[in-house]
Protein backbone atom coordinates (compact mmCIF):
# COMPACT_ATOMS: atom_id res chain seq x y z
CA UNK A 1 0.00 0.00 0.00
CA UNK A 2 1.78 3.22 -0.98
CA UNK A 3 1.25 6.12 0.52
CA UNK A 4 -0.68 9.27 0.15
CA UNK A 5 0.71 12.66 -1.49
CA UNK A 6 -0.58 15.70 -0.58
CA UNK A 7 0.14 18.83 -2.82
CA UNK A 8 0.97 21.86 -0.63
CA UNK A 9 0.45 24.15 -3.32
CA UNK A 10 -3.18 23.23 -4.00
CA UNK A 11 -4.77 25.68 -1.18
CA UNK A 12 -2.71 28.56 -2.33
CA UNK A 13 -3.27 28.07 -5.85
CA UNK A 14 -6.98 28.38 -5.29
CA UNK A 15 -6.47 31.68 -3.35
CA UNK A 16 -4.64 33.23 -6.49
CA UNK A 17 -7.23 31.85 -8.97
CA UNK A 18 -9.80 33.62 -6.38
CA UNK A 19 -8.15 36.73 -6.03
CA UNK A 20 -7.39 37.13 -10.20
CA UNK A 21 -10.92 36.55 -10.80
CA UNK A 22 -11.81 39.40 -8.20
CA UNK A 23 -9.20 41.22 -9.72
CA UNK A 24 -10.70 40.84 -13.09
CA UNK A 25 -14.39 41.66 -11.84
CA UNK A 26 -12.77 44.70 -10.12
CA UNK A 27 -11.22 45.56 -13.41
CA UNK A 28 -14.06 45.11 -15.60
CA UNK A 29 -16.27 46.96 -13.06
CA UNK A 30 -13.94 50.12 -12.95
CA UNK A 31 -13.59 49.92 -16.78
CA UNK A 32 -17.48 49.66 -17.45
CA UNK A 33 -17.53 52.74 -14.67
CA UNK A 34 -15.56 54.27 -16.84
CA UNK A 35 -17.15 53.75 -20.04
CA UNK A 36 -20.75 54.70 -18.46
CA UNK A 37 -19.31 58.12 -16.90
CA UNK A 38 -17.89 58.73 -20.02
CA UNK A 39 -21.23 57.99 -22.05
CA UNK A 40 -22.77 60.36 -19.25
CA UNK A 41 -20.30 63.15 -20.06
CA UNK A 42 -20.99 62.82 -23.57
CA UNK A 43 -24.47 62.70 -23.27
CA UNK A 44 -24.29 66.10 -21.70
CA UNK A 45 -21.79 67.45 -23.46
CA UNK A 46 -24.09 66.66 -27.04
CA UNK A 47 -27.46 68.38 -24.33
CA UNK A 48 -25.43 71.23 -23.53
CA UNK A 49 -24.64 71.74 -27.53
CA UNK A 50 -27.79 71.23 -28.44
CA UNK A 51 -29.40 73.85 -26.32
CA UNK A 52 -26.75 76.14 -27.16
CA UNK A 53 -27.49 75.36 -31.04
CA UNK A 54 -31.33 75.73 -30.06
CA UNK A 55 -30.80 79.01 -27.89
CA UNK A 56 -29.05 80.52 -30.99
CA UNK A 57 -31.33 79.47 -33.13
CA UNK A 58 -33.81 80.99 -30.94
CA UNK A 59 -32.03 84.36 -30.91
CA UNK A 60 -31.36 84.49 -34.59
CA UNK A 61 -35.11 84.20 -35.02
CA UNK A 62 -36.01 86.86 -32.78
CA UNK A 63 -33.37 89.08 -34.26
CA UNK A 64 -34.77 87.99 -38.15
CA UNK A 65 -38.53 88.92 -37.01
CA UNK A 66 -37.46 92.01 -34.85
CA UNK A 67 -35.83 93.17 -38.24
CA UNK A 68 -38.85 92.77 -40.09
CA UNK A 69 -41.43 94.38 -37.38
CA UNK A 70 -38.82 97.01 -37.50
CA UNK A 71 -38.91 97.36 -41.65
CA UNK A 72 -42.67 97.13 -41.08
CA UNK A 73 -42.66 100.05 -38.79
CA UNK A 74 -40.65 102.54 -41.23
CA UNK A 75 -42.92 101.20 -44.29
CA UNK A 76 -45.99 102.21 -41.69
CA UNK A 77 -44.54 105.43 -41.27
CA UNK A 78 -43.28 106.04 -44.69
CA UNK A 79 -47.29 105.48 -45.52
CA UNK A 80 -47.95 107.70 -42.81
CA UNK A 81 -46.09 110.44 -43.95
CA UNK A 82 -47.13 109.68 -47.88
CA UNK A 83 -50.55 110.32 -46.56
CA UNK A 84 -50.28 113.52 -44.53
CA UNK A 85 -48.19 114.96 -47.13
CA UNK A 86 -51.60 113.84 -49.63
CA UNK A 87 -54.37 115.44 -47.37
CA UNK A 88 -51.66 118.62 -46.86
CA UNK A 89 -51.91 118.78 -50.81
CA UNK A 90 -55.45 118.18 -51.16
CA UNK A 91 -56.49 120.58 -48.47
CA UNK A 92 -54.11 123.58 -50.42
CA UNK A 93 -55.46 122.70 -54.08
CA UNK A 94 -59.22 123.34 -51.82
CA UNK A 95 -58.04 126.42 -50.48
CA UNK A 96 -56.79 127.72 -53.35
CA UNK A 97 -59.73 126.44 -55.79
CA UNK A 98 -62.13 128.69 -52.86
CA UNK A 99 -59.93 131.75 -53.34
CA UNK A 100 -60.16 131.44 -56.78
CA UNK A 101 -63.74 131.04 -56.72
CA UNK A 102 -63.82 133.87 -54.34
CA UNK A 103 -61.62 135.93 -56.54
CA UNK A 104 -63.87 135.15 -59.35
CA UNK A 105 -67.17 135.76 -57.84
CA UNK A 106 -65.80 139.18 -56.45
CA UNK A 107 -63.92 140.31 -60.13
CA UNK A 108 -68.04 139.39 -61.33
CA UNK A 109 -70.18 141.02 -58.42
CA UNK A 110 -67.41 144.13 -59.14
CA UNK A 111 -68.26 143.90 -62.51
CA UNK A 112 -71.67 143.42 -62.66
CA UNK A 113 -71.72 146.18 -60.25
CA UNK A 114 -70.00 148.90 -62.66
CA UNK A 115 -72.50 147.07 -65.32
CA UNK A 116 -75.27 148.56 -62.95
CA UNK A 117 -74.59 152.11 -62.91
CA UNK A 118 -72.44 154.11 -65.40
CA UNK A 119 -71.38 157.58 -66.10
CA UNK A 120 -74.07 159.81 -67.84
CA UNK A 121 -71.55 160.84 -70.57
CA UNK A 122 -68.83 159.62 -71.79
CA UNK A 123 -65.99 161.32 -72.68
CA UNK A 124 -65.87 164.92 -70.16
CA UNK A 125 -63.96 167.04 -67.52
CA UNK A 126 -65.07 167.71 -63.90
CA UNK A 127 -66.00 171.13 -63.71
CA UNK A 128 -67.96 172.57 -61.02
CA UNK A 129 -68.14 170.07 -57.98
CA UNK A 130 -70.80 168.92 -55.63
CA UNK A 131 -71.66 171.91 -53.19
CA UNK A 132 -69.13 174.04 -54.06
CA UNK A 133 -70.14 177.87 -53.23
CA UNK A 134 -70.40 180.53 -56.08
CA UNK A 135 -72.24 183.06 -57.25
CA UNK A 136 -73.67 181.02 -59.68
CA UNK A 137 -76.40 179.56 -57.15
CA UNK A 138 -79.04 180.72 -54.50
CA UNK A 139 -76.98 178.29 -51.85
CA UNK A 140 -74.46 175.52 -52.55
CA UNK A 141 -74.05 173.95 -55.56
CA UNK A 142 -76.61 171.10 -55.59
CA UNK A 143 -74.48 168.74 -58.46
CA UNK A 144 -71.85 167.90 -60.69
CA UNK A 145 -71.29 168.95 -63.80
CA UNK A 146 -69.78 167.21 -66.48
CA UNK A 147 -68.37 169.91 -68.62
CA UNK A 148 -68.99 168.43 -72.46
CA UNK A 149 -69.77 170.25 -76.24
CA UNK A 150 -73.59 171.24 -76.95
CA UNK A 151 -75.00 167.79 -78.57
CA UNK A 152 -72.94 165.17 -76.55
CA UNK A 153 -74.81 161.66 -76.06
CA UNK A 154 -76.59 161.60 -72.23
CA UNK A 155 -77.21 158.47 -71.01
CA UNK A 156 -79.36 157.02 -68.06
CA UNK A 157 -77.02 156.41 -65.34
CA UNK A 158 -79.16 153.29 -64.38
CA UNK A 159 -82.47 151.63 -65.55
CA UNK A 160 -85.63 152.97 -64.56
CA UNK A 161 -88.61 155.63 -65.03
CA UNK A 162 -88.93 158.58 -66.01
CA UNK A 163 -90.93 160.55 -63.73
CA UNK A 164 -90.02 164.44 -65.00
CA UNK A 165 -89.03 165.32 -68.72
CA UNK A 166 -88.91 168.96 -70.18
CA UNK A 167 -88.30 172.68 -70.12
CA UNK A 168 -88.26 174.57 -66.71
CA UNK A 169 -86.39 172.40 -65.19
CA UNK A 170 -89.03 169.79 -65.62
CA UNK A 171 -90.91 171.66 -63.10
CA UNK A 172 -87.89 172.25 -60.51
CA UNK A 173 -87.37 176.13 -61.77
CA UNK A 174 -85.71 177.76 -64.64
CA UNK A 175 -82.44 177.88 -63.88
CA UNK A 176 -81.82 173.95 -64.72
CA UNK A 177 -83.26 175.07 -68.41
CA UNK A 178 -84.41 171.46 -70.04
CA UNK A 179 -84.10 168.81 -67.64
CA UNK A 180 -85.02 164.74 -67.12
CA UNK A 181 -85.47 162.85 -63.99
CA UNK A 182 -85.91 158.84 -63.53
CA UNK A 183 -86.60 156.80 -60.55
CA UNK A 184 -84.78 154.02 -59.82
CA UNK A 185 -85.64 150.40 -57.96
CA UNK A 186 -83.53 151.55 -55.37
CA UNK A 187 -85.59 154.81 -54.49
CA UNK A 188 -83.11 157.03 -55.91
CA UNK A 189 -83.52 159.59 -58.41
CA UNK A 190 -81.14 160.94 -60.74
CA UNK A 191 -81.50 163.92 -62.49
CA UNK A 192 -80.02 165.14 -66.13
CA UNK A 193 -79.96 169.53 -67.03
CA UNK A 194 -78.69 171.99 -69.20
CA UNK A 195 -80.24 169.92 -72.04
CA UNK A 196 -80.25 170.77 -75.89
CA UNK A 197 -83.03 168.01 -76.44
CA UNK A 198 -84.70 165.62 -74.47
CA UNK A 199 -85.26 161.88 -75.61
CA UNK A 200 -87.37 160.55 -73.33
CA UNK A 201 -91.35 161.50 -72.05
CA UNK A 202 -92.93 161.04 -68.49
CA UNK A 203 -93.34 157.32 -67.88
CA UNK A 204 -90.85 155.94 -70.33
CA UNK A 205 -88.91 152.67 -68.67
CA UNK A 206 -85.34 153.24 -69.43
CA UNK A 207 -82.37 150.69 -69.89
CA UNK A 208 -79.18 151.42 -67.85
CA UNK A 209 -76.64 153.56 -70.48
CA UNK A 210 -79.53 153.91 -72.64
CA UNK A 211 -80.01 157.56 -74.34
CA UNK A 212 -81.98 159.75 -72.55
CA UNK A 213 -80.72 163.21 -74.34
CA UNK A 214 -77.95 165.45 -75.62
CA UNK A 215 -76.21 167.87 -73.36
CA UNK A 216 -76.60 171.89 -74.19
CA UNK A 217 -76.22 175.37 -72.44
CA UNK A 218 -79.96 176.06 -71.59
CA UNK A 219 -81.04 177.53 -68.21
CA UNK A 220 -78.69 179.45 -65.92
CA UNK A 221 -75.95 177.96 -67.17
CA UNK A 222 -71.91 179.76 -68.03
CA UNK A 223 -71.17 177.48 -71.03
CA UNK A 224 -72.02 173.99 -72.38
CA UNK A 225 -71.91 170.79 -69.68
CA UNK A 226 -74.09 168.70 -68.61
CA UNK A 227 -75.46 168.86 -64.75
CA UNK A 228 -75.97 165.69 -63.13
CA UNK A 229 -77.58 164.84 -59.48
CA UNK A 230 -77.89 161.97 -57.50
CA UNK A 231 -81.77 162.64 -54.88
CA UNK A 232 -83.41 160.75 -52.46
CA UNK A 233 -86.29 162.35 -53.93
CA UNK A 234 -87.73 163.61 -57.36
CA UNK A 235 -87.60 167.37 -56.20
CA UNK A 236 -84.78 170.08 -55.88
CA UNK A 237 -83.49 169.98 -52.68
CA UNK A 238 -82.73 166.81 -51.88
CA UNK A 239 -79.28 165.57 -53.63
CA UNK A 240 -76.27 163.95 -52.40
CA UNK A 241 -72.93 163.48 -53.66
CA UNK A 242 -73.24 162.05 -57.19
CA UNK A 243 -69.85 162.13 -57.21
CA UNK A 244 -69.19 159.78 -54.24
CA UNK A 245 -72.80 158.02 -54.64
CA UNK A 246 -71.47 156.60 -58.51
CA UNK A 247 -68.23 155.64 -56.80
CA UNK A 248 -70.21 153.21 -54.45
CA UNK A 249 -71.59 151.91 -57.26
CA UNK A 250 -68.41 150.56 -58.62
CA UNK A 251 -68.29 153.59 -61.63
CA UNK A 252 -65.04 155.16 -61.85
CA UNK A 253 -65.64 158.81 -62.59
Amino acid sequence: MSPRVTSRFSRPTTLRTRATVLAAGLGASAVLGAGVAAAVESTAASSAAGAATAAHAVQAQAAAQAKVAKAQAAEAAQAAEAEKAARAAQAAQAAQAVKAAQAEKAVQAAAQKQASWVDPVKSYKLSASFAQNGGMWASKHSGQDYAVPTGTPVFATHGGTVVKAGPNGAGDGPAYGNAVVIKHGNGTYSQYAHLSRVDVRIGQVVKTDQKIALSGNTGNSSGPHLHFEIRTTPNYGSAIDPIQFLRSKGVQV
